[in-house]
Formats: C-alpha cells, structure tokens, sequence
C-alpha cells in the first residue's frame, strides 16, 4: 500500500515532528511496507487461534500478604534526630542551588 508524502507530513505534523525532504521519502517507503506486511497478515485464518496473554510462561509471582506487628509511633519517632516531634524533617533539595 503505498502511503503519498502529504500523508507522511499530516503524520509527522500530528506527532509534532519535523522531518526533511529525505526522511519523508524515507517514511513514506517504509510505511507503506508496514501496511503491505499487515495486510498480509490480515489474510491469515486466525480464527481458531486462542488470544495470547503473554510471550512468557510466568505465573504470578507475588507473595500472600501477611499481617505482622508493626512499630508504634513512639518506637519509629525515637530515631528521629530533631528528638520528639511529630514528624522527621530533612535537607531542603527542591529550589536548592545543589538540586541543580
């Protein structure tokens, strides 16, 4: 299927790209080789043929979750190097002229 060199640049124009004279003769090529190979595909009998999921024989891999006792504010605010508040606080790196 041939693909004109005014549809590659309404391509290019909607994906905001700005293509030489070269590589819209380029694309034009090789689009329309994509096209002609789809097409192709498109022809098959498929059918009987089951949906694939994915590629890879992976199961699911995650483990169960399991409730276990978790530290109090207490135990996690006595590593707090400020000492007692209700909350840690840290280096400034957001508008900081080291974040640059």
């Amino acid at each position: 299927m041939a693909i004109s060199k005014k549809d590659v640049e309404h391509i290019a124009e909607l994906a905001k790209l700005k293509l030489s004279e070269s590589e819209i003769e380029r694309y034009s090529g090789q689009l329309g080789d994509i096209l002609d190979y789809i097409e192709q595909i498109n022809e098959l009998d498929l059918g009987n043929v089951e949906p694939l999921n994915s590629v890879l024989d992976a199961v699911n891999i995650s483990e169960e979750d399991i409730i276990q006792k978790t530290l109090s504010r207490e135990d996690v605010m006595s590593n707090n190097p400020a000492g007692g508040k209700k909350y840690f606080t840290v280096p400034r790196v957001i508008g900081s002229e080291e974040a640059n």
